[in-house]
């Protein structure tokens, strides 16, 4: 055989190899990215257990606030219902505004404050907060990494003809919230 032929064959083999390592690479990316939804999915899904057991417990104390009680029910629910990154994110923006009115109405009502149960609710609705801010940035940050591996050189070539696409990032945070807000005194 002649030597160019063994150059052509090596070549090829270079570049089967390379396909196979980038694929691959992707794969375990995508998986990651996955892996880690699923982490804020556990405890979105946790959050949407203990808000049924909040909306009960200041129902009965401000019992004349139905209107509340029902934004934080529809907000669960919507939130529940959504499967995309970006449709989840804008649900639990809902959510989040509707849970702030319910603890804004609970403030009105210093026994249900004091209240052990109350404030054992409370207390595990900040802990749930807090993983799930944590699984949000484990979550972008692969997001962001599967999302470089597809946009760096050569792999950039080939992404979309393997079938790749970018992952959504998962923010919660409403943009007027970016803006700190001006005190005058």
């Amino acid at each position: 055989m002649s030597i160019y032929l063994w150059i052509i064959i090596i070549a090829l083999v270079l570049l089967i190899l390379w396909l196979v390592g980038v694929y691959n690479n992707l794969i375990r990316w995508r998986n990651r990215v996955k892996e880690s939804w699923s982490d804020i999915d556990v405890q979105l899904k946790r959050r949407y257990n203990l808000i049924p057991n909040l909306v009960n417990a200041v129902k009965g104390y401000a019992a004349h606030e139905k209107e509340v009680f029902t934004n934080v029910t529809e907000a669960r629910t919507k939130a529940m219902g959504a499967t995309t990154p970006e449709r989840k994110s804008d649900a639990e923006k809902g959510l989040n505004g509707a849970l702030k009115t319910l603890f804004a109405v609970a403030e009105n009502y210093p026994q249900l404050r004091a209240s052990e149960n109350f404030q054992k609710l409370q207390d595990e609705l900040t802990d749930t907060e807090n993983k799930i801010q944590a699984a949000r940035r484990f979550y972008n940050g692969n997001v962001r990494d599967f999302n470089t591996k597809q946009e760096i050189f050569p792999a950039n070539l080939i992404v979309s003809a393997l079938g790749f696409k970018k992952a959504e990032f998962f923010e919660l945070e409403e943009k007027e919230a970016k803006n700190v807000p001006t005190l005058n005194f």
